[in-house]
């Protein structure tokens, strides 16, 4: 009994003691309590405007250096798309090979892995991997002029090349068309015509037109890899190999292959390719987006791409590179057309109608 008064009356002193100081427990923790509320509230609404934003970022693979027309083309794309979607798509554009050849980045992107989105990409390199229509703008001698191939580009039937990947199950599809200027012959030794590249050992790629068109020249096609190209002409791998004219520049060619045979045996047409897993994920607006940035980088490609080649020439020139005018291209044509007819047999109306549009 003594124990429970104690306590009773231990308790009546604190009661006591508590109001005798003023304290005011409830309304000093209220304050904290909704200080702490209001920063949860701001955080909460920060990350609902991250999430609403969806950004997206797209990988952009390129084998070329940024200074050359495809890279040029590539950097317009990605800033338009960056400025019509206010930084919610960023494209991060990895150039100058260092994802890999184009067929390293092809594999890639058909196989599924996800880790490359996008890919400027030659259209012969599509023929390895089911691009029947597509290698028909790779046989030689089809384009006569820029003219014409801008004539194809623009056309509803290029539309139908863009998506043939897509439609045979590949799965990337072509957003747009540009190109890099005619493709030449560049070389070791010097070359003043068509009977100097006989038993040469031209660099190809692992592609079914460029073999048999260097054969029907006369030389031997020899698979290299783009990124191992320099040390082969540098070692005697290979006498020489083809690219287009700001290619052979930005790449260094020169150094090793100082020799170049203007034949321009084809038109370097082009194309931006995206995965249809990347596409699918993208909204409506973000597609829509990508389509309206495709138009504007195929024009700027178009607008730059004939004075880039020629400012590109003159430079060459004064550094000295042996450069060939071929002031008959009837004989590399006669020797190209066993290629051109096998390649055009199971498709001569679809080929006809693109000679047709010169």
């Amino acid at each position: 009994m003594k124990k429970k008064m104690l306590a009773a009356l231990l308790c009546a002193s604190m009661v006591v003691s508590l109001s005798a100081c003023g304290l005011k427990t409830p309304e000093k923790t209220e304050t904290p309590v909704a200080e702490e509320t209001e920063k949860v509230e701001e955080t909460t609404t920060e990350s609902k405007g991250e999430s609403n934003s969806a950004m997206v970022t797209l990988v952009f693979a390129e084998v070329n250096p940024l200074d050359t027309i495809v890279g040029q083309t590539d950097t317009a794309f990605k800033e338009k798309v960056e400025e019509l979607s206010g930084g919610e798509i960023k494209i991060d554009l990895q150039a100058s090979g260092v994802l890999g050849s184009e067929n390293d980045v092809l594999d890639t992107m058909l196989g599924g892995g996800g880790t490359i989105d996008m890919a400027r990409i030659s259209a012969f390199a599509l023929t390895s991997y089911g691009g029947e229509k597509s290698k028909l703008l790779s046989v030689p001698y089809t384009f006569v002029n820029r003219e014409h191939f801008w004539n194809f580009a623009t056309s509803d039937l290029a539309k139908e090349f863009l998506v043939e990947p897509h439609e045979n199950g590949s799965g990337i599809t072509g957003l747009f068309y540009a190109e890099e200027g005619f493709r030449h012959f560049f070389t070791v030794n010097p070359v003043n015509s068509l009977e100097d590249l006989k038993g040469m050992k031209l660099r190809v790629s692992n592609d079914p037109i460029m073999n048999g068109m260097v054969e029907g020249l006369g030389a031997s096609p020899t698979v290299v890899s783009f990124g191992e190209l320099y040390s082969a002409l540098q070692t005697g791998v290979v006498d020489g190999a083809e690219q287009p004219i700001a290619n052979y520049k930005s790449n260094a060619f020169p150094e090793v292959s100082p020799n170049l045979i203007l034949d321009g045996h084809t038109l370097g047409a082009v194309q931006v390719v995206i995965t249809d897993k990347a596409w699918d994920k993208l909204s409506d607006e973000h597609k829509s987006i990508l389509e309206e940035a495709s138009k504007y980088a195929s024009e700027y490609n178009r607008k730059i791409s004939e004075e880039a080649e020629k400012k590109v020439l003159e430079e060459l020139k004064a550094e000295g590179v042996n450069v060939v005018e071929v002031t008959d291209i009837t004989p590399w044509q006669e020797a190209c057309k066993g290629i051109i007819e096998s390649s055009t047999a199971d498709s001569k109306e679809l080929y006809q109608q693109i000679v047709d549009m010169k």
